[in-house]
Parts: structure tokens; sequence; C-alpha cells
């Protein structure tokens, strides 16, 4: 590894090459904005990222000519470019995003990666952030890294010596937080509903978020639950703090909770800093189907946009716009429904802010339809839980109605006898 400054770091880059940055509160901040002091040089270099936290400079109006954003999943900082036409978004299973690197479909050029300081033994650690990254590293000809004595150090397969590093800059600075929004009634209603079909010794999967939230303060009267999840806040750590997260009755790694990435405050930075009970993994095995069912009771939490009678579920779209991505939410759904006792849950408010209904007779046009009403099983409001296994259409419309806001439910019905 040469240790060298940004600037000189980001002098690598050339025109026509793609480059990976490192995902969600991993983005290497001081790495993007050298990145941006040659972009009047440089032409038609192919960003690749997931979501990423901080500011996305090279999607911003203007930078068309030196950058081109393909996203595999959408975050604030690139909302508008995707929408605007300056960015690209890529619809795919978060399991397979790694299938691209490790077969010779993406080649990537240059990873902008940020990590520990390095070991005694010369290792460094991906920290918070390993999911797709640890198949972009073995398939990078070029990895530039930010060494950051905040980034905490964390067990797993996030570790990459720093003779494989080829650049290495040296910059500290504290990484982005995520404080969750307050709960209200509506999320503690929710939370109430899913807690009620966690099982004692349930594998759990969920996302960040009010309603993940709202779920993790209800289970404090649970026992023996694990974790295996794609990403992880701070909810999770009052109850591994009471015992109610022990892994115990898991069968892939237990008493581990297994996690592809977190974000939230730095008190979950602390946590996960050296801890030998959280493992970050390859987000390809995490998300794995046939991993994912080996451990009992899976229950998966996941949340949508919009969903119609019929069951299909909009999570990655508002009509054409896109809003995130596909994610892990089908990788977990149908992981869940094939694990012995477990539930694939779906988890929203039944209005948008404006009032408007969640459950729809129609999903708007062009919406994305992120689970199929196949795999819908457990859908939850907070006026309740339909169950849509077993159910044909006529049974699933009549469920959903009555989980959908009172206000709504009259016309759900008009739209159910004429479809």
């Amino acid at each position: 590894m040469v240790l060298t400054t940004a600037i000189q770091a980001l002098s690598h880059i050339t025109s026509n090459s793609r480059v990976f940055i490192h995902s969600v509160a991993a983005a290497p901040q001081s790495l993007i904005e050298a990145m941006m002091h040659y972009s009047n040089a440089l032409r038609n270099v192919e960003i690749i990222q997931l979501h990423t936290e901080g500011p996305a400079p090279y999607a911003e109006p203007g930078m068309e000519q030196s950058f081109k954003v393909n996203a595999f999943f959408v975050g604030s900082n690139i909302r508008e470019a995707v929408n605007a036409g300056r960015a690209e978004y890529m619809p795919i299973f978060l399991s397979e995003v790694p299938m691209l690197f490790r077969r010779g479909l993406m080649p990537v050029d240059c990873a902008l990666i940020q990590v520990s300081p390095p070991d005694a033994h010369g290792f460094c650690s991906l920290g918070i952030s390993v999911d797709i990254a640890k198949a972009v590293l073995e398939h990078s000809t070029t990895i530039i890294a930010q060494i950051n004595e905040h980034m905490p150090r964390t067990h797993g397969d996030g570790f990459i010596h720093i003779d494989n590093i080829d650049y290495g800059v040296i910059h500290n600075q504290a990484l982005p937080e995520y404080h969750g929004p307050p709960l209200t009634e509506v999320h503690s209603k929710i939370g109430n509903h899913v807690a009620s079909l966690i099982e004692d010794g349930a594998t759990l999967q969920m996302g960040i978020g009010a309603i993940p939230d709202a779920v993790l303060s209800s289970l404090s009267n649970h026992k023996h639950l694990g974790i295996h999840t794609e990403m992880f806040s701070d909810g999770l750590i009052p109850l591994i703090e009471k015992g109610v997260i022990d892994g115990s009755m898991k069968k892939v790694h237990p008493g581990k909770i297994v996690t592809g990435f977190v974000m939230g405050s730095k008190t979950l930075y602390d946590f996960v800093d050296d801890n030998p009970a959280i493992v970050f993994l390859d987000i390809a095995y995490i998300n794995d189907t046939n991993v994912i069912r080996r451990n009992p009771k899976v229950t998966a939490i996941n949340s949508a946009i919009e969903i119609d009678l019929t069951g299909q579920i909009c999570a990655d779209s508002i009509g054409t716009s896109i809003y995130s991505g596909v994610g892990g939410q089908m990788d977990f759904m149908r992981g869940a429904s094939l694990s012995h006792g477990g539930k694939p849950i779906i988890a929203l408010p039944s209005v948008t802010g404006s009032g408007e209904s969640k459950i729809v007779s129609i999903l708007k046009p062009g919406a994305g339809v992120v689970t199929t009403r196949a795999h819908a099983h457990y859908i939850v409001t907070e006026y309740g839980i339909a169950n849509m296994f077993g159910k044909n259409i006529k049974q699933r419309c009549k469920a959903l109605i009555d989980i959908a806001h009172p206000d709504h439910r009259e016309q759900l019905e008009r739209d159910a006898k004429k479809l």
C-alpha cells in the first residue's frame, strides 16, 4: 500500500472507467471530494453503488459528461438524479449483486472504500459495511482506501490486508449517523401487531426506521430470539443487553448476530467495534434463500409503498418515480416462507402522510412489483393483520379491506366488486 493524499490517489481514476463507492455510512467522503477535483478532466466514468449516506456531488446537474451513476439501490442523495434521467437504477435482488462482479459481468476498475486502521498483522476492516464490498474487492483492478480511526473493526468477512490496498489515504472523520424518527401511535400499534406474530426462538430480519424500531420495542418479553439480517440499527442493542436476543435457537451461526451492514448512532458503531458476537458477512451469503431457510421460525419484517387488493407489493417506486430499490425484500420473504415455522411480514401504515390509502385497488401505473402476490403472506397495518397465504383473490380483497383505513374501506369495496 502506498500512503498518499486523497488528491494524488484519485488521480489514478481515468475516463471511461468503472468506479465502486463503498456503501451506506461507509461511503468515503474524503475520496469522493477528491474525485470531484478531477471532474472537468474526466469523461464517462461509471459510478456503481448501493445506497450511500452523505453528499453525492457526482450526480448533481452539470456532472453528466463526467460521471454516469448506475445504482443498485436509490437513496435520497441520488433520487432526484435518477428520476431526472441523470442517473440510472438497476432492479436486482441484493443477493445477486455480487454475482455481477464474480461472473465478470461488471468488471471494476477502481474501488473507493473506507476502512479501519490496520491491526498488528496488517489487516484493515471494512467496518460497518461488508455487504457487496467483499465481492467488489475480489475483482477490482485498483483499490483506494480512506483509513479512518472512527471506522469500527468488525468481525467476519470484512478484513483486507494493507498489501491488497493500492493507495491509502489517512483521513479521520466521524461516520454519518442515523437517528430514527419518534414513534407515533400508529407505529406502536403496528409494532404490537407484528410482535404478536413473533414466536420465542424466532430468527429475525428487519430494516431500519420507525416500524422496525416499534417492533423491537415490543419484544422485551420474548425469549431466545436470533438475528440473521442484511442490516440493523440501534433498536437491537437493548434487546441484546437484556438477553432477549441470544441466538441460542439458530441453526446457522448459533449465538451470533449476522448482518451485512449497520447504520445508526455512534453508540451502535461503538457496540459493533471488535464485538465477536456480531459477524459482518458477504451479502450473497446472508441473503441466500437456502441459507436463510435453514434457521428456525425466520420472521422477515419488511415494508412497502403500496399493496393492491390481490396482494401485489410495490416497494421500490411511486408509480414510475423510483424511490428506493428491490434490495433484500424478496430474498427474505422467500427465505422466511421456506423456513420451518417462518413468517414473511409486510408492515406499513394504512395511509400516507397526506391521507392516501396504501392499500389500493390497483397499483399506480408504472409501480414496481417487488414482491409478487404469490409470495405475500402476512400484511400488517395499525388496524390488524391479514394473512394472504391460502386465500383466493376474493378472500384477499376482504382481508386487506379489513385492515385498510376506515375512511377508504367503502371505496375499496366498491372497486373490488367492479374488478
